[in-house]
């Protein structure tokens, strides 16, 4: 059912008003978790906006329902720029406003008053999420165009409350009033200025009239050049030598603005794509003025593109009633937890972070073969766990241990990246003294170059214990328990014996899973000491652990020596040493994660697969970064030096 377009606000009893929703008209057909998600030019959305099919999928009913899919902003208005170019959830929060119930449980509601089937809806609607009710005001029409107009919203619906619902119909009881003038229009052709560098000067535009293609204007604002390269493939199969307008334009019309207009030449197409303009104004001949580009339109057909006059509204309502208070509905969104940054379907994907376009290829490469994990998973991950990690990333040189054909695959490990990375990421130099070359270590700073590296296919992150600030002071010293056929439960003892130590001199402690095999204990220094002072205070605590459990443990260096016990691995507190990150993923069965830990969850029974690609988003999103304090101001290592040797005195006395 279809809206009649009306020339002003208005109040009168039996009528109800409702935001006019910028976005794409859908059905939704439902019966359980059988979906279809329609547009009006009965496109499938169910791929294109998976969230809301996912969503409507968990809706535990049997209807068709009416609504509008929009990407909503944090005020919570409608964004139909965003959701033109909406690939993923990186692109922002999709909202499924449903205003309409047509049909329920076998049972035809179309012939039911409108009040009666939005009763209905707003009783079988689910809880917060995805999908809203579109609410609708018993209220003062004129003042809720007041506060649509103030708010910047496209408009509003009235509707009268008794109203049927006539699928396919342009009905006068459903009105729609604009707070400024905009006009769906096809593309029939484009026109390039003498000497203009860009792909296209502006877009020959026209609808539908009686069957016949009449030209409505040239639109020559409202995109920039990444757009209008985008709108030349899309041109591309459609350049014909043959003008689709009935009456040929002349592109290089002079006007009281422009009496001498660039030289312009016209490309014709074939009138299949549909685009939305907004202007001041239409001329008494059909021609719009000062259109500017507001974005494709895919879920309209060509021949459904009419041009929309306004009915006047003494047609419509003779009598005005009297005025009623005034109400406004606005949902702001949520602070959405971040989701999917690459969609499901397309196996390559540009999308700009930070400013930079990143491409993404091979995104359903299976890169956990067991668990049927893609390198799409991975990089969704990264995208969604960016926040927590990149502090334990940022400024810090990597050493790259790539997986490219996943954990299966061979892999290698690349530090040097000289000449072989974009020119915006960040380098840190090194000399290699094995040939005698200057080279260069990437450098993490952003999440734009986080997601790079995760690009390159390294499925875990390997960042240094400093940062290019203060290169020789690492921000924390680490104990590495590295079992060898040791226990996971003797791991997880040491790790209690080493909390012992270190709790008895007064050293604060952080342990996280390696995600492989062992435990990593953190303790901050705030970058105020060298590696090698990091490395022999390390070398202090592990003697001391060593001494409390030798017999399953050791601090030999060579593995030939250490009879397969538990290594009491010092020495990662070295220059150029690192260590999986907090947070990240690693090339293991199961697709685990080097995950942070409360101490009293080390404890007996804790096993590495608990802590997974599947629930880490979860778990962060419920506990925050437990990490946090690892970069703190830090340790007074000559007071902890003291505290040491006092507790090891009085556990020797």
């Amino acid at each position: 059912m279809l809206a009649t377009l009306t020339d002003q606000p208005f109040d009168a009893p039996g009528w109800l008003y409702e935001i006019k929703w910028d976005g794409y008209r859908t059905l939704a057909f439902i019966n359980k978790k059988e979906v279809e998600l329609k547009s009006r030019n009965n496109k499938s959305f169910n791929d294109k906006f998976y969230p809301v099919y996912e969503a409507v999928q968990h809706w535990p009913i049997r209807a068709v329902v009416d609504g509008e899919i929009i990407v909503i902003n944090e005020q919570g208005l409608s964004d139909f720029s965003a959701l033109q170019g909406w690939r993923s959830e990186a692109d922002g929060q999709l909202i499924f406003y449903v205003f309409d119930l047509l049909w329920l449980n076998g049972k035809d509601l179309t012939q039911q008053p409108l009040s009666e089937r939005k009763a209905l809806l707003q009783k079988h609607l689910p809880g917060d999420g995805i999908i809203r009710f579109s609410q609708s005001f018993d209220t003062s029409g004129t003042e809720f165009f007041g506060v649509a107009k103030k708010l910047g919203l496209e408009g509003m619906i009235a509707k009268r409350a008794d109203s049927l619902y006539l699928p396919g119909e342009r009905s006068r009881d459903w009105l729609k009033i604009k707070t400024s003038q905009r006009q769906e229009v096809v593309i029939g052709g484009y026109t390039r200025n003498e000497g203009s560098r860009k792909p296209f000067s502006s877009l020959l535009v026209g609808v539908f009239e009686n069957g016949k293609f009449q030209y409505t204007g040239k639109i020559g604002t409202g995109f920039n050049d990444k757009l209008q390269q985008s709108l030349m493939q899309q041109f591309k199969p459609l350049a014909t030598k043959t003008c689709p307008f009935t009456t040929v334009p002349d592109v290089n019309k002079p006007s009281r603005f422009r009496p001498n207009p660039p030289k312009a030449t016209a490309t014709w197409l074939k009138p299949s794509l549909v685009c939305e303009v907004s202007f001041r104004e239409m001329t008494s001949d059909g021609v719009m003025r000062h259109p500017s580009f507001e974005g494709m339109r895919e879920d309209k057909a060509p021949g459904q593109v009419i041009l929309e006059k306004e009915v006047p509204l003494k047609k419509v309502l003779p009598k005005k009633a009297k005025k009623d208070d005034a109400k406004k509905y606005l949902q702001p969104s949520a602070k959405a937890a971040r989701k999917t940054f690459l969609n499901p379907s397309e196996k390559t994907q540009v999308r700009n972070i930070g400013g930079h376009d990143l491409k993404f290829t091979n995104l359903d490469k299976i890169f956990w073969p067991k668990e049927k994990i893609t390198k799409r998973d991975m990089l969704n991950y990264y995208y969604q766990v960016a926040p927590y990690m990149l502090p334990y990333m940022k400024d810090r040189p990597q050493s790259l241990n790539r997986h490219p054909n996943g954990i299966n695959g061979e892999s290698f490990y690349q530090k040097d990246v000289t000449g072989k990375v974009p020119d915006w990421l960040a380098q840190f130099p090194y000399h290699s003294d094995a040939d005698h070359r200057d080279k260069n270590f990437l450098v993490c700073t952003t999440e734009a170059s986080l997601l790079y590296i995760a690009s390159l296919g390294c499925i875990e992150m390997n960042p240094w214990s400093s940062r290019v600030q203060k290169p020789d002071n690492p921000d924390w010293c680490m104990i590495d328990l590295d079992p060898d056929k040791t226990t996971f439960d003797q791991v997880i003892a040491a790790a209690q014996v080493t909390k012992q130590v270190l709790d008895a001199a007064g050293i604060p402690s952080y342990p996280k899973t390696s995600g492989s095999t062992g435990i990593h204990i953190y303790i901050p220094l705030g970058a105020k000491y060298t590696y090698e002072q990091s490395k022999e205070f390390a070398r202090i605590i592990v003697k001391l652990v060593h001494a409390e459990i030798p017999g399953f443990t050791t601090i030999e260096r060579k593995t030939a020596n250490r009879n397969r016990k538990m290594y009491l691995d010092f020495l990662q507190n070295r220059p150029q040493a690192t260590i999986a990150a907090p947070y990240s993923l690693r090339p293991k069965p199961g697709a685990t994660v080097s995950m942070p830990l409360y101490w009293d969850e080390v404890k007996k029974g804790m096993q590495m697969k608990d802590f997974t690609i599947r629930n880490a988003i979860a778990r962060l999103q419920q506990e925050g970064d437990l990490f946090k304090p690892v970069l703190g101001r830090g340790i007074n290592m000559d007071k902890a030096l003291k505290q040491l040797e006092s507790a090891f005195n009085s556990a020797s006395g």
